[in-house]
């Protein structure tokens, strides 16, 4: 099954075609960071507005440059949400309409379910099942992984997300938009042991996160720095950035170390813009080397936003029967664990295109 995935949740405008058999045909991302940049943050209207001027012809472009015609395109995968309603909207709009035009099925996808599955995109993927955290700007989650759409939440943060964290902190550091690149970029030149700063929520147990108090620890300390007769250094700050990329990294190797022992389970995976983060995956990886488990992730192009997720992940739940209806969907919010399982759906071969149809009376909503 060939299928034509497109992701505008947020900044990022990205296309890919998936096909089943053949694996990743072509991928296309278009980054709005520039245009963002100067407003030191996502505007929501703007990012709309450039879907709706950049997805159509990237799609057509994409097309041209693989030899794929769209009588070969099996079906259409379009994140449906969560994220920002207007860009979610466009590629909801888009993705039905192409799909209505071919006469093929369409499937909205669940971002963060994008983000889980896409290790799966290389050459060797985890097997179910296994833990996954997924760590973003939006979101910072421990998961249960079963199979597709059979998820468990373990804990999430209770405020802010280690990535929003991220880009609060560099703010403060005067730093420029994305701002966890440029942490992490800063924190490379700084002088480990320095600073101290808390791990939130280690010494309870639970698996929830919560960044806001490391962020305000983080503020306060700049400001004393500041107040010196010196003043604030280049040199502090980057000793700021990386007690905070320390932080934030060791309390997530010890929330995922906890998750391990509480499952049983001996597979991680990470996802998400963060899990990019070098000192994350090397922290990771010590601690599952000493638990004699396995950690899996993506490469670096496949942990931000992608069209390559969404169609892999629309193409899993489209061989399923999964498909919409008429009406075009988005949710700003929308919880994963919510998601119904691929078991969910019945499945019939439809003989126009030879592809698994959902049938309407297992429709979840």
């Amino acid at each position: 099954m060939r299928v034509l995935g497109l992701e505008t949740s947020c900044d990022e405008t990205g296309i890919a075609i998936y096909d089943s058999e053949q694996g990743l045909l072509g991928d296309a991302l278009y980054s709005q960071i520039e245009m963002h940049a100067r407003y030191g943050g996502v505007i929501p209207e703007l990012a709309s507005r450039d879907h709706v001027r950049k997805t159509l012809p990237m799609i057509r472009q994409l097309m041209a440059d693989k030899n794929i015609s769209a009588a070969s395109i099996d079906g259409v995968a379009y994140t449906a949400g969560p994220g920002l309603i207007g860009a979610l909207l466009v590629g909801a709009a888009l993705g039905r309409s192409l799909a209505l035009a071919w006469n093929v099925p369409a499937v909205g996808v669940h971002h963060m379910e994008g983000h889980l599955l896409a290790p799966m995109l290389e050459e060797h993927p985890p097997q179910f099942p296994f833990v996954a955290l997924l760590v973003s700007g939006g979101h910072t989650q421990l998961v249960a992984v079963n199979g597709i759409g059979e998820y468990t939440l373990l804990g999430e943060s209770l405020d802010d997300a280690a990535g929003e964290a991220f880009d609060k902190v560099a703010k403060m550091l005067g730093l420029s938009y994305p701002g966890g690149p440029r942490v992490a970029a800063l924190a490379q030149q700084g002088q480990s042991g320095r600073f101290e700063f808390p791990r939130p929520m280690v010494n309870r147990p639970g698996l929830d996160f919560s960044f806001s108090g490391l962020k305000t620890y983080v503020r306060n300390t700049l400001a004393e720095l500041a107040a010196r007769p010196d003043g604030l250094t280049e040199q502090d700050k980057a000793d700021v950035a990386l007690a905070f990329e320390e932080a934030v990294v060791q309390t997530l190797v010890i929330k995922c170390r906890r998750a391990l022992e509480h499952t049983g389970l001996k597979s991680l995976i990470i996802a998400g813009g963060v899990s990019a983060n070098t000192r994350l995956r090397e922290g990771l990886q010590a601690m599952v080397e000493s638990r004699r488990a396995r950690l899996f992730y993506a490469q670096p192009r496949f942990c931000t936003d992608n069209g390559a997720m969404i169609a892999y992940a629309g193409c899993q739940r489209l061989m399923a029967g999964q498909r919409e209806g008429l009406a075009i969907r988005a949710r700003a919010r929308w919880p994963m664990d919510k998601l119904p399982p691929l078991s969910a759906f019945n499945t019939r071969l439809d003989p126009s295109h030879g592809l698994s149809v959902f049938r309407p009376d297992t429709e979840a909503s």
